[in-house]
């Protein structure tokens, strides 16, 4: 018996094309996509999340989270981010183990640093315990002294290394908040409502000289005090944590702090 061979007609043809090119879109991989802009996150504690409560394994002791502003910015508008922001950093150890980073393809760069090199957070234990037995005065005037004397001379060379190694980035320079309403709430701590102002009015004094900082190099500061203001410590909805388990989450913005604090405030500004 002799084979019938099927004759097929053009728009049968035409059909059985455009399932094949149906079928190869369906197994064949995406085109890759180039990657965004370079986003370098510097600085300390405030940047790297600490008080989110939740935290990237890598092996480090930074505290990094995917609640912090920097990782928020970065997939909002979907640049590269190298996150380096670690805790307890100073100006000398993001100069030391944060700069390599920086590059002259680097196009953003976020930095908060400077309230470490001033001790902030032994201030701030200091000024929780009773009146009878802190000094909270003498830890604020202290304070004081190293922001008015020590650190525009640590930002300065800061600023610089990082405008050398990043010639054409944008920089933004983020402050910090005043952590107090004044209230206290918490059982444990016995901050006055004098106490509280000071330690704000010191938080505005350490802004001021980040801002001057920033401006004479050609930088962008965040000012994020009126943002935060109603949610301090104690406020009905807090973006800033007070003493907390871990200690070492306490007064410092939680998620609500990071995601509706800092980023509206910082990403209007990873522009140009």
């Amino acid at each position: 018996m002799s084979r019938i061979t099927p004759v097929l007609t053009r728009p049968v043809v035409a059909a059985l094309v455009s399932l094949a090119a149906a079928l190869v879109a369906l197994v064949a991989p995406p085109p890759a996509h180039a990657a965004g802009p370079s986003y370098v996150a510097l600085g300390d504690s405030y940047s790297s999340g600490v008080g989110t409560r939740s935290y990237i394994s890598d092996g480090t002791s930074c505290q990094r989270s995917t609640y912090a502003y920097p990782y928020l910015v970065a997939q909002q508008k979907g640049y590269a981010l190298n996150f380096q922001a670690c805790s307890g950093a100073t100006t000398s150890t993001v100069t030391n183990n944060q700069l390599g980073a920086l590059s002259s393809t680097t196009s953003y760069v976020t930095i908060s640093v400077g309230g470490n090199d001033a001790g902030f957070s032994d201030v701030v234990t200091e000024c929780a315990q009773p009146g009878w037995m802190s000094d909270c005065n003498g830890a604020i005037t202290n304070a004081r002294n190293i922001i008015n004397n020590t650190l525009p001379g640590r930002l300065n060379t800061l600023y610089t290394s990082i405008r050398s190694k990043a010639p054409s980035a944008v920089v933004v320079v983020v402050g910090y908040p005043h952590l107090f309403m004044g209230e206290d709430c918490n059982a444990a701590t016995f901050f006055s409502p004098s106490e509280e102002t000071s330690l704000n009015s010191t938080a505005d004094l350490l802004d001021s000289k980040l801002s001057a900082a920033a401006s004479s190099h050609g930088f962008k500061f965040v000012n994020p005090v009126s943002r935060f203001t109603g949610h301090a410590v104690c406020d009905s909805v807090e973006w800033l944590n007070g003493l907390s388990n871990p200690v070492s989450e306490s007064y410092h913005p939680n998620r609500l702090g990071q995601s509706q604090g800092y980023t509206p405030l910082v990403s209007p500004l990873l522009v140009g």
